[in-house]
């Protein structure tokens, strides 16, 4: 299987090395190529996703994606469209050892991610500037049953739906009316759905409530930052965008460019979203395992600095190896 690797700008390099290293460390038929895309890019081809690079992601099995700076629109947002990776997967686990509002906090966010207002349709006219909501059926309808399926195949109770359809009644009301059409289809998972500016009072106050969130674009964007914060924060926060065909896996944080180059930064949300990387081409068993050695290592109180540590990159991801080979051995 060949991997399309996209390291990007800032820490985006570091926590891929980090990645990688401990996915070499699996006996997996994996084949990782390397490829440029991110603000360095753009300084230095004139083009932050160059057209190797996006060809390159469209042939390969998966893309492993590491963070980029200004240009995510025209790298990260772009392939999401290009790929047509329409489901953006957030988990929100908590993980013990590290401090957070609501430990034993397990939820996860289904955002659709191809239509609404990230498709960027803006305009300006005189001194107004306008955006254009784009909702269509097919796109609520196939994001509405990924997150019905997902919450199947995962053992999990509940989907709820976020919208707003109360003020937005044709686009976040096609959304809302597609989501009880396709929960119809689901007897044994519940259903339920809030408006947005609810859903994040409950998720703040009882966000136990919540199993499987699905939602629009840029109110998954926002909700799903949201629930990171709920468990630690971004430096724990993986994700996936994936397609029919293939998908792209990143972690949730950015560039982070005033860290990078320190060698402090977090790779624990690049290395978990290598392991739901895994999980989709079909390799459980060793993305479970890696789950399991990050989960050892910050227990053991081996932390980098953003979660209260002192273990620089390096000395993390070796800390993750051991506990990997650990696990190997039993």
């Amino acid at each position: 299987m060949r991997v399309a690797v996209i390291p990007g700008d800032g820490i985006g390099k570091e926590v891929m090395d980090s990645a990688i290293a401990v996915l070499e460390e699996l006996d997996l038929n994996l084949k990782f190529e390397f490829y440029e895309a991110g603000d360095e890019t753009l300084a230095k081809y004139g083009k932050a996703l160059p057209d190797e690079t996006l060809e390159a992601c469209k042939k390969s099995d998966a893309t492993l994606f590491g963070a980029v700076g200004e240009t995510a629109a025209d790298v990260i947002i772009r392939l999401r469209q290009e790929l047509d990776a329409f489901a953006n997967v957030r988990p929100a686990r908590a993980i013990s050892g590290v401090k957070c509002l609501y430990p034993g906090l397990d939820i996860v966010v289904v955002r659709e991610n191809t239509e609404c207002l990230y498709k960027g349709w803006e305009f300006e006219i005189q001194d107004s500037a306008f955006a254009i909501r784009i909702i269509t059926e097919k796109g609520s309808e196939r994001i509405a049953r990924f997150a019905f399926e997902f919450a199947k195949k995962e053992g999990r109770r509940k989907v709820t739906a976020l919208h707003k359809a109360n003020v937005m009644k044709k686009t976040c009301g096609i959304f809302r009316d597609v989501c009880r059409r396709v929960a119809k289809e689901y007897d044994d998972i519940k259903f339920n759905e809030y408006y947005i500016d609810a859903a994040c009072m409950f998720l703040v106050m009882d966000p136990f409530r919540f199993d499987v969130i699905v939602t629009t674009n840029m109110f998954g964007d926002i909700v799903s930052d949201l629930t990171a914060g709920l468990v630690g924060g971004l430096g724990i926060a993986p994700s996936a965008n994936i397609g029919e065909k293939n998908g792209i896996f990143e972690p949730v944080h950015g560039a982070a460019f005033d860290i990078a180059g320190k060698g402090i930064a977090n790779p624990t949300a690049m290395i978990l979203t290598a392991a739901m990387m895994l999980r989709s081409l079909g390799f459980m068993r060793e993305a479970k395992k890696i789950e399991m050695a990050i989960e050892k290592t910050i227990s053991e109180g081996k932390k980098t600095p953003d979660l209260g540590g002192n273990l620089k990159t390096l000395d993390f991801t070796r800390e993750v190896i051991k506990n990997l080979q650990k696990l190997e051995e039993v």
